[in-house]
């Protein structure tokens, strides 16, 4: 208990500034938690799950208002070394986890085009059941900020569309249930730095098919060409990530060819005209 009680001080005391502050500053600002809430956790066995769940597990603890908890943990066909690195990782951090299987990666395993893709989108369907069974009205996932920005710049550069990871949203196939991410604010160097101080190892790849994979294989992931991208630029302009997180927040429709607003496209010529001085 010793351990445990210095890693939930790191979080308020060490990192407040970096993770705390961020953590509950998003929480405030994005309504993502509220009295009488029924969140469930997800927790992947990432450092970032966990230390989402920590900080849920704090602000229940210790904040203003009354919520509820289920920490659960979803087992799409994980190995047993990783099935027990979580199950030891939950009992280090004190978390009361339940544990429950689906078939995800015999699914998927397949699949030749896009199995990432129709994984995800399996993960979602199962977790979103799995809450209504419970009664809960909240999901919250470990989606952090640069989770944000390098969605929103991988959305811009191989899908051309510009789009967001929104800090909530609501379920289109499970009524009453919302998605939050309390973590939204928070860097990844400081989640990996709060992981160093406290000498904790959390799975860092657990998909069957990419758990093998070398550094070199990972460096050709689109999501690392983004991660090394921003590193690039940040060399140049430090502020760079947040100036793109900033962007999302402060878009001037005045000077855009176009937009989209519940499935419905608006070009800038359909106001065009009617603008002249």
């Amino acid at each position: 208990m010793e351990r445990v009680g210095e890693i939930e001080r790191s979080i308020i005391k060490k990192f407040r500034k970096d993770i705390w502050s961020k953590f509950i500053k998003a929480v405030r600002e994005y309504h993502l938690i509220e009295e009488n809430d029924k969140i469930m956790v997800c927790i992947s066995g990432g450092k970032d799950s966990f230390l989402l769940a920590k900080c849920i597990q704090e602000l229940q603890r210790h904040g203003k208002f009354f919520f509820e908890t289920h920490y659960v943990v979803m087992n799409p066909g994980y190995s047993k070394a990783n099935e027990k690195l979580i199950i030891e990782n939950a009992k280090l951090l004190n978390l009361d986890i339940e544990i429950f299987s689906s078939d995800i990666f015999n699914v998927v395993k397949d699949i030749e085009r896009n199995p990432c893709y129709l994984c995800a989108r399996m993960r979602r369907g199962y977790l979103y059941s799995k809450a209504q069974k419970l009664g809960c009205n909240k999901i919250a996932l470990g989606h952090h900020f640069n989770d944000v920005i390098e969605t929103s710049l991988l959305s811009m550069f191989y899908s051309s569309e510009f789009k967001t990871m929104l800090p909530k949203l609501h379920s289109t196939n499970f009524k009453g249930i919302d998605l939050i991410r309390p973590l939204y604010l928070v860097k990844e160097e400081d989640i990996i730095a709060w992981k160093k101080f406290n000498n904790l190892t959390f799975l860092n790849c657990a998909c069957r098919f990419t758990e093998n994979c070398t550094l070199t294989d990972d460096n050709k992931s689109k999501r690392n060409e983004i991660k090394q991208l921003i590193a690039t630029l940040k060399k140049t302009n430090p502020n760079i990530d947040n100036n793109i997180f900033k962007s999302l927040d402060n878009i001037n429709l005045d000077c855009v060819l176009g937009y989209k607003n519940k499935g419905v496209y608006t070009s800038f010529l359909d106001e065009y005209d009617s603008n002249k001085q």
